[in-house]
């Protein structure tokens, strides 16, 4: 009875195995296999699109940043949306200051209740140049050189370019935890678009064509989700042939990091909500890679108790290890990341498992989950 055990699993941990190699091997490692492309000199010129929701504050620190990019010609569009702080005071100064500047405002509405993917809608509406880069207002540049960055991946036949938007660096689990999933989930989603199936991207560090999104009409069945106008924009417009990444530390976006684990599971939440409307191929290899994770995690454990087995899984598991903080080093050598993937030993097991209570919050929770 005991070898019939032992064999069962065994042969559970492999399969568990040879799909977590698969899965690295064909949507993490591509990241690590970047080459870099011939440079090219274009520069049409650029619209920038922010939505803005009581970002007073961070609109006063990180505008100046925007408008010292590097670029020859650029405008800066703010979309306001329904803020009740300092907000339109501070872009009224900068619209009679600055003439590549434009702002436009939703007043508020308490009939009516939409999510950021209408007041991106309105920002595209009056952005006047056909590329558009959207960040966020607590966002600022890594770098005077993003825009150039962030242009070099329109080459031949791409629309859509997708960009890191890491977290700063601060002291504190909480935060390491934060970058740390970050950096996974944007080697992840890079690695994805790599291989031809592009279906997620921040809106913090995103650009593509006016004319595809025009064309595209892709939030009016979605304008009431939270979240979504990053993801539900990718997935109904990106292909494997118009998509391209864009890696290096000057093309990324530095935005302030969630304080507590309590505001990190609130972003998390709002951004899940599109989870649902992914393509199914995409949704099964986004929620078979967690939970054989798991699964391969208490195997190994398990494996301490069977002698025969347990030496035999430990081999397994740390070539599966070997393997991720090989592709996890070179990922984080090429964006800029430093030692960021010496976490993965931990929050290999961690993640899933506190994305799974956000998951199945979020189920309670319902629609209650908003764009603030």
């Amino acid at each position: 009875m005991i070898n019939e055990i032992t064999y069962s699993l065994s042969g559970l941990f492999v399969a568990i195995w040879i799909f977590q190699i698969v899965y690295l091997l064909r949507f993490m490692r591509p990241v690590t296999e970047i080459k870099e492309t011939e440079r090219h000199d274009k520069t049409p010129p650029v619209s920038i699109i922010v939505c803005a929701k009581n970002e007073a504050e961070n609109l006063e620190a990180y505008l100046p940043i925007l408008f010292a990019q590097d670029y020859p010609e650029f405008q800066i569009v703010v979309v306001d949306d329904c803020s009740t702080d300092d907000t339109s005071e501070i872009l009224a100064r900068y619209k009679r200051e600055k003439e590549n500047f434009y702002t436009t405002a939703i007043p508020a509405d308490k009939k009516f209740y939409h999510g950021k993917k209408l007041a991106v809608s309105i920002g595209v509406k009056a952005a006047k140049y056909e590329h558009l880069v959207f960040t966020d207002a607590d966002c600022y540049p890594t770098s005077s050189q993003w825009l150039k960055e962030v242009m070099q991946g329109f080459t031949e036949g791409k629309d859509i370019v997708i960009g890191h938007g890491r977290f700063q660096t601060k002291p504190g689990f909480v935060n390491l935890f934060v970058r740390f999933e970050t950096f996974w989930n944007a080697v992840q989603y890079f690695g994805f678009a790599l291989a031809g199936k592009p279906f997620m991207a921040v809106g913090r560090n995103l650009a593509y064509k006016k004319s595809l999104f025009v064309n595209g009409d892709v939030f009016r069945k979605h304008l009431t989700l939270a979240s979504g106008d990053d993801d539900l924009f990718i997935n109904s417009c990106a292909t494997k042939t118009n998509t391209s990444v864009v890696y290096a530390f000057d093309s990324q976006t530095e935005s302030i990091p969630p304080i507590t684990l309590s505001d990190w599971t609130f972003r998390k939440a709002r951004h899940l909500t599109t989870a649902p409307y992914y393509p199914w191929r995409i949704k099964w290899w986004l929620v078979a890679e967690p939970i054989s994770r798991q699964l391969f995690w208490f195997l190994t454990l398990g494996s301490l108790f069977f002698h025969i087995f347990v030496w035999y899984a430990l081999s397994l598991f740390f070539l599966r290890m070997i393997l991720q903080y090989v592709i996890l080093a070179k990922a984080a050598k090429k964006m800029g990341e430093g030692n960021l993937y010496l976490g993965a030993f931990l929050f290999d097991f961690l993640v899933p498992m506190i994305v799974a209570y956000v998951w199945i919050v979020n189920i309670f929770r319902g629609k209650k989950t908003k764009w603030k």
